[in-house]
């Protein structure tokens, strides 16, 4: 399923997709689960790109620091989801896109959510400072109480992803993103085992960077 700018069809046919999915292999339990982090990504996809096409309009270079920062300051105090719908037509004009796709295998589920547009460097520091901080919160409350609402990247994303996980019973460590220069692709991935597994305190890497 590709979207550009989800709206309430698109919501409608993400839930039909999932629910099939999931009723196929006897999960509905794991609906709230798969639709809500989905939603969550698909989000935090569609930032990434808008944040692209911000750039090009206000002719920064994204690729330098101090662009980025000035850059993202706008972006911040001007963006926000009911904004969201006026770019969808500027996303398919700049060739931007976000992928979501549901991999049923023997003895799992993937959720994986892509961009065509890899990270660039301090996304990915920032993305990997989120995965660090997302640790220090068991619900949302805690989150949001600290840091209120934040709109860029996957701030809000991966501590909600995590969280999710951690209540349904799996390891938070099961959300990962990848990001390629050699592929054009940012992945953001949430594998759920369908037999359930213990949670392990073992180190395990959660962004990928080629």
């Amino acid at each position: 399923m590709i979207t550009y700018v989800m709206g309430d069809i698109g919501e409608a046919k993400l839930k039909y997709i999932l629910f099939r999915i999931l009723g196929s292999v006897g999960r509905e339990d794991l609906m709230e689960l798969f639709y809500t982090a989905a939603k969550e990504l698909i989000v935090n996809s569609t930032k990434a790109a808008i944040k692209r096409i911000i750039f090009e309009e206000l002719k920064l270079n994204i690729q330098n620091l101090q662009d980025y920062e000035e850059g993202m300051k706008l972006f911040k105090s001007s963006l926000n989801e009911r904004k969201f719908p006026a770019y969808k037509k500027k996303m398919r004009e700049s060739g931007l896109f976000v992928k979501i796709t549901c991999i049923y295998q023997k003895d799992k589920i993937d959720l994986e959510i892509r961009n065509n547009f890899p990270l660039l460097p301090i996304e990915a520091e920032r993305v990997k400072e989120k995965f660090i901080n997302a640790k220090k919160y068991d619900n949302l409350f805690e989150f949001f109480m600290e840091h209120g609402d934040s709109t860029e990247g996957a701030g809000m994303g991966i501590t909600m992803v995590e969280i999710l996980l951690s209540q349904s019973g799996f390891d938070r460590r099961l959300l990962s993103i990848y990001s390629s220069e050699r592929k054009k692709e940012t992945v953001a991935r949430v594998e759920v085992p369908l037999s359930g597994i213990p949670k392990s305190t073992e180190t395990h890497e959660q962004l990928f960077v080629e």
